[in-house]
């Protein structure tokens, strides 16, 4: 069986509150009509039983001989002139002398008239010859006493006819109404099924629960932000990722710390505690859509592999050197200078050596060795001098080799793009391991250079320090920069503990 659409369901709905409201309308409309219609007629009734009551024509004529001879014309002539169904004089104990039905005259009036014996003047509701009617009584008043008493009054098929008559255009209101109700619910019901699909409300729900398990099941965080700024939606994922409170949402992302990572319509790395980002941010008709993914892990094996690189690069460099020598040494054997090419082995050999065991016997962590053996070499082929101070002495320090190596390859690279001659110190103290590199270039000012985007080597650059800061704090450790030398301590895990 097919279901309903939201759209139609909440057409009929309409058009039932709509039928109720006016059907509701029309019947107060009625009632307030037929009580407003019977105190017209009841008003009407006494006006014309007090006039009466008060005539002198009235007086004159009960004063005759013959009353009802002089009271039913003018009584006719009343009833017809006012509109009203019935005009009766009667004398004090109820036999009439006037009635539309001259053949009532003479007989008892049908009615209450005890109120009007005691001279006051008022009006019910009561079946006589003519049916029920709303009718008035009034006392004719001659020197303190009751000569006589009038009745007037209006029958109640009168009042219901006229009433029908007010029902009539009152139908058609309703009708109109009806029509306008309907025609209105339509064009709503119209754009509500545009925009819902036809779609019920069960199938609306499960699209919901749907979307918002796959919102937040996802592992790549989102965020909406409205075009005010004002963070309208954030997934699970997001939250951990910008360490986002509970109540982050409805808040503005300069209030959150969020106005640089999703200022940017390009996708942009950023640095957000000790996570490596990639923030890409694109304009929507709902306002931007922010992703949000974790590339620390990536950031990593990228700096692994960087650092294999440039141990490839150096081996390769020192390849290409030694094949430059040994292309020397046989020339110069060739010609017969055997003693020159001897000495210029045996020098070349004692030098390689010697930067060898300088930096074993100085570093004793492996990893760490190999990286400044190969930072040597990468900077001899870029015309840069890099010297391992004489009193460094490290040995394995128990700490992640990885942290160490981004940590040491990013600040000798960052120093060798500077300068033309680094030196670096590794050593102990009282706080830890202590790395120093410093470097005749210009230098650096402030703690701004540990900050993602800080560079001076123009657009692609900006990372490497930043990598470095937060691979210090990960450590527990700190940095400190004057001028052209930068300092970092970090604390062995025995004293860390």
């Amino acid at each position: 069986m097919r279901r309903w659409s939201l759209a139609g369901q909440m057409l009929v709905l309409q058009l039932l509150v709509v039928a109720v409201t006016a059907a509701g309308g029309a019947v107060l409309a009625l009632v307030q009509a037929h009580r407003l219609l019977t105190e017209e007629a009841g008003a009407t009734a006494t006006a014309v039983a007090v006039s009466v009551a008060v005539s002198p024509d009235v007086l004159a004529a009960l004063a005759g001989g013959d009353p009802s001879a002089r009271l039913q014309p003018y009584a006719e002539r009343v009833r017809t002139a006012t509109g009203v169904d019935f005009v009766t004089i009667m004398k004090p104990d109820g036999t009439r002398y006037t009635h539309p039905n001259r053949a009532e005259i003479g007989k008892r009036f049908l009615g209450h008239i005890e109120p009007a014996l005691r001279g006051e003047t008022f009006t019910e509701t009561y079946t006589g010859t003519l049916g029920t009617s709303k009718r008035a009584v009034a006392p004719v008043m001659t020197g303190g006493r009751v000569r006589a008493l009038v009745s007037a009054g209006i029958t109640v098929d009168r009042i219901s006819a006229r009433l029908r008559d007010q029902l009539a255009w009152g139908g058609l209101i309703v009708a109109l109404a009806l029509g306008l109700g309907a025609a209105g619910t339509w064009l709503v019901t119209a754009r509500l099924r545009r925009q819902t699909h036809g779609l019920g409300p069960v199938e609306l729900g499960r699209i919901h629960e749907h979307h918002d398990a796959v919102l937040h099941a996802v592992r790549e965080g989102l965020l909406l932000i409205g075009g005010d700024g004002t963070l309208t939606l954030c997934n699970d994922a997001a939250r951990l990722l910008l360490g986002l409170p509970a109540d982050a949402e409805g808040r503005h992302v300069g209030e959150l710390g969020l106005g640089e990572v999703v200022a940017s319509d390009e996708e942009r790395i950023h640095l957000v505690g000790d996570r490596v980002l990639a923030v890409n941010s694109a304009a929507s008709r709902l306002g931007t859509v922010v992703t949000v993914r974790d590339h620390t892990e990536l950031q990593a094996l990228t700096g692994e592999l960087d650092a294999e690189r440039g141990f490839a690069d150096s081996l390769r460099s020192a390849a290409h050197e030694a094949a430059n020598r040994l292309h020397t040494v046989i020339t110069l054997v060739e010609l017969g200078r055997t003693e020159q090419a001897v000495a210029l082995g045996t020098a070349e050999l004692r030098a390689a050596q010697e930067l060898t065991d300088r930096v074993v016997a100085a570093v004793r962590e492996p990893v760490l060795a190999a990286l400044l053996l190969g930072k040597s070499a990468e900077a001899a082929e870029r015309g840069c001098e890099l010297v391992i101070s004489r009193d460094s002495e490290l040995d394995d320090p128990g700490l992640d080799a990885r942290e160490l190596v981004t940590i040491v390859g990013n600040l000798i690279d960052n120093a060798i793009d500077a300068a033309g001659r680094v030196e670096v110190h590794l050593g102990t103290d009282e706080h830890g391991v202590l790395i120093r590199v410093a470097d005749d270039g210009p230098g650096l000012t402030g703690p701004a250079a540990f900050e993602k985007g800080w560079t001076t080597k123009g657009d692609g650059h900006g990372l490497g320090l930043a990598l470095v800061g937060q691979a210090v704090r990960r450590l527990g450790g700190t940095i400190e920069v004057a001028g052209s030398v930068f300092t970092v301590r970090l604390p062995v895990p025995e004293r860390r503990r």
